[in-house]
């Protein structure tokens, strides 16, 4: 499987998710479902557990990969995933790899980060800075401002202003209603109502950034810890194994992996 391959998947799964998912539950999860009688924040939710799904995948493949070469292999693979994901504008899905990527556990894979050619690592470390969560996630939303519709927000990070706005403010100011409060998190909403105010149209086959970026090296296993290898590149197995993902989400079992395979 091509990282192109791989990333437009999880590019067209995770459309599937964010369009499913209703404005209103966004409202429903940060005040609380058991204050909306009937309210489901399912797709929501849904959407939440595939963004930890895939930072915890790029992990488990790493630290579950026993040999060297193959692993410094894998790890190229994947931050060529990050960058066709920045690029097909699939900000959920980047943020999730590159989070998978700076795990405590693949960080600690010296050995393996020492066979990843220079110019790869400065596109890492580029992504990095775009992580940065000083000056309340600035670079992230400098990025943002200058993207057009459509495109797939850092869901955790709009969750987590509109948690910040909820908890900071109290919903009645002098027994009225807190309409400041109100705006805030409604214009928070709009964000996620501008992403897909535009319809989104799968990626071409044409070569893109990423693609004169890397070269794909040989064909490596994305399937260790899941034990179904897909030697055929057609897109309902890729996508078949994107939305089957085997992970290991404990931390201190991936730690254990890692100094297995790397003393």
């Amino acid at each position: 499987m091509s990282s192109k391959d791989i990333a437009t998947e999880l590019t067209n799964y995770d459309w599937e998710l964010f369009t499913a998912m209703h404005e209103v539950e966004l409202v429903y999860y940060i005040f609380g479902r058991h204050k909306f009688p009937g309210a489901t924040t399912a797709n929501l939710e849904r959407f939440v557990r595939h963004f930890n799904v895939v930072q915890h995948w790029v992990v488990t493949e790493l630290c579950l990969c026993e040999d060297l070469v193959k692993r410094a292999i894998l790890l190229k693979k994947f931050i060529k995933i990050a960058a066709v994901l920045k690029e097909q504008r699939n900000l959920n899905s980047f943020f999730a790899v590159m989070f998978g990527l700076s795990n405590s556990a693949v960080q600690r894979l010296y050995k393996t980060w020492e066979r990843i050619p220079s110019k790869t690592k400065r596109i890492y470390c580029a992504y990095e800075r775009l992580m940065d969560p000083s000056r309340n996630h600035r670079a992230y939303r400098l990025a943002v401002a200058k993207l057009s519709p459509p495109y797939i927000p850092f869901m955790p990070l709009l969750l987590k202003d509109m948690t910040f706005i909820h908890e900071g403010n109290p919903n009645y100011v002098d027994k009225l209603v807190n309409f400041e409060k109100m705006r805030m998190l409604a214009k928070t909403v709009k964000i996620v109502r501008g992403c897909r105010s535009q319809p989104y149209v799968p990626s071409s086959p044409q070569r893109g950034l990423a693609d004169r970026m890397f070269l794909d090296g040989p064909a490596t296993r994305l399937s260790t810890y899941s034990d179904h290898a897909f030697p055929l590149r057609s897109p309902s197995n890729i996508r078949h194994y994107i939305q089957n993902l085997k992970v290991i989400d404990n931390q201190r079992k991936l730690t254990q992996l890692s100094r297995t395979i790397e003393c």
